[in-house]
């Protein structure tokens, strides 16, 4: 037997590979027809042969178990079908990437100094005040570039019509794109002979131009700066990725611990050899953490004085503390006006349709259609927190109902979308499972967008919750020319 397209079924959905009666979508024929061809048990064997390839290259997640055991590494998900995207819609997506970003960094820059936007009501004040995120510990710091957030991770989904619209923007300490470096090498592993079929675009660049963004942050403007990536250490959950990142730029992983500010206010890392001066830290410590002298007084995974050094310009911080200001799901509502008011176009990439709970109208709205909602929380991540409508109870419905009432700044809502499929094995054959898109955007003297993304997919029949703590799995993401 093997996987027969024609009786794939996503009716109603749109699919990345296979259109309507089994036909394959531009770019995706060869690698249908290959799929196609493979018995039950050479999918098995490929199968067998991805779940070695990553054992073997340890690659991991970190899942909480809220347990005595606290916390348990897994292997990580992989579904061995690519989805692949067409180079000319990329490069669409990836100027619209490009808009996004540098709006949202001008947005930040201004939130911590002049406040025009502000002032001129394109974003109502009180949400910034009323923001968690909001570090008034930054004002007038003037990070290299006016740039505060250098490594962003913007959620891309598709509905049914097959618009593509931003879900959500990651800007504080986005996650993930080791994955998406790593699921690329398991297919090559695998799947060698596609590679001969296909052109497709690489990816192996990332950690080049990671190292070339962060260097073009340095003080003084050594193109052979100190890098180091700055962890919480290997209980964390992302932990794999701090590691790998470090390793692949060549740049020492270091815990705050490793690193002393010293009497003239540069930051230094302790060595066998003594200290050596740090030019950039990419930290991947969320801002709280960072600075006991500043933030919380209980940490220990930050570095006493980096915000003084940072502050002085004598260490780059990325990403900069205070770009979560940014990061806030009310706040992404109002994005696409952020673009019409720094950069005098029209956004590229549409924002979901959303409903803020802080303005009555809207909030009334939401109230009487949570059965058809997705309610979000301002600042939480990973799918947690929040109501899906259609497939929540009456009470669940009605306990979140009070919590909107209780806290209306800290929710909006969005209508369930039909989020896009694509092919996934399950046993032997092809099922249709939805997914989203986290293409990764660097900024720093200049800006680079990954081709292509981390593709996350619900492995469970029907869900659309795609992170991996939760069930979710991955794809490896194919941008490719025409065949």
């Amino acid at each position: 037997m093997t996987i027969d397209w024609k009786s794939y079924d996503a009716t109603g959905l749109w699919d990345e590979i296979v259109a309507d009666s089994g036909r394959a979508r531009p770019g995706a024929g060869n690698l249908c027809q290959m799929f196609g061809a493979l018995t039950d048990a050479e999918i098995k064997a490929r199968k067998t042969a991805a779940e070695l390839a990553i054992r073997t290259m340890g690659i991991t997640f970190t899942v909480y178990t809220g347990e005595g055991s606290g916390s348990i590494d897994r292997e990580w998900p992989f579904d061995i079908i690519p989805r692949v995207i067409l180079k000319r819609e990329w490069d669409q997506i990836a100027n619209g990437l490009k808009q996004r970003v540098t709006a949202l960094n001008r947005f930040i820059d201004d939130v911590y100094h002049e406040q025009r936007v502000l002032r001129d009501g394109v974003v109502p004040r009180e949400l910034i005040e009323k923001s968690k995120d909001f570090r008034p510990e930054c004002m007038r710091i003037d990070p290299p570039h006016g740039v505060w957030s250098h490594v962003c991770g913007s959620d891309l989904v598709r509905d049914a019509d097959g618009t593509v619209y931003v879900l959500e923007d990651n800007l504080r300490v986005p996650s993930g794109v080791s994955y998406m470096l790593e699921n690329r090498e398991v297919m090559k592993r695998v799947f060698p002979e596609l590679f001969q079929n296909y052109r497709i675009h690489p990816i192996d660049d990332y950690a080049d131009q990671l190292l070339k963004t962060l260097r073009s942050l340095s003080p003084n403007g050594a193109e052979d700066a100190e890098v180091v990536v700055l962890t919480p250490g290997i209980f964390n959950s992302a932990y794999f990725e701090h590691a790998y990142l470090a390793q692949a730029m060549a740049s020492e992983l270091v815990e705050g611990s490793d690193l002393v500010v010293g009497r003239d206010d540069y930051v230094y890392m302790r060595t066998i050899e003594g200290l050596v001066r740090v030019d950039v830290i990419y930290r991947r410590i969320d801002d709280l953490f960072l600075d006991p002298k500043v933030f919380r007084r209980d940490s220990t995974l930050g570095v006493p004085g980096v915000m003084r050094a940072w502050r002085e310009g004598n260490v780059a911080l990325a990403n900069a503390p205070g770009c979560g200001v940014a990061d806030d799901k009310v706040i992404y509502t109002h994005v696409p006006d952020i673009i019409r008011y720094y950069m005098g176009e029209e956004p590229i990439l549409p924002n979901v349709p959303s409903y803020r709970c802080v303005d009555k109208a809207q909030r009334d709205y939401v109230l009487d259609n949570l059965e058809t909602m997705v309610v979000k929380p301002a600042n939480e991540s990973g799918g947690y927190g929040m109501l899906i409508g259609p497939k929540a109870s009456r009470a669940e419905r009605d306990k979140f109902a009070r919590q909107i009432l209780a806290n209306p700044r800290n929710y909006m809502a969005q209508p369930m979308l039909k989020l896009s499929t694509a092919p996934t094995v399950v046993d032997s054959h092809a099922e249709p499972r939805h997914l989203d898109l986290r293409p990764f955007i660097l900024s720093g003297k200049d800006v680079y967008v990954t081709m292509g993304g981390l593709t996350r997919v619900a492995l469970r029949k029907g869900s659309t919750v795609v992170n991996s703590s939760q069930g979710g799995g991955s794809k490896d993401t194919w941008v490719v020319d025409l065949e």
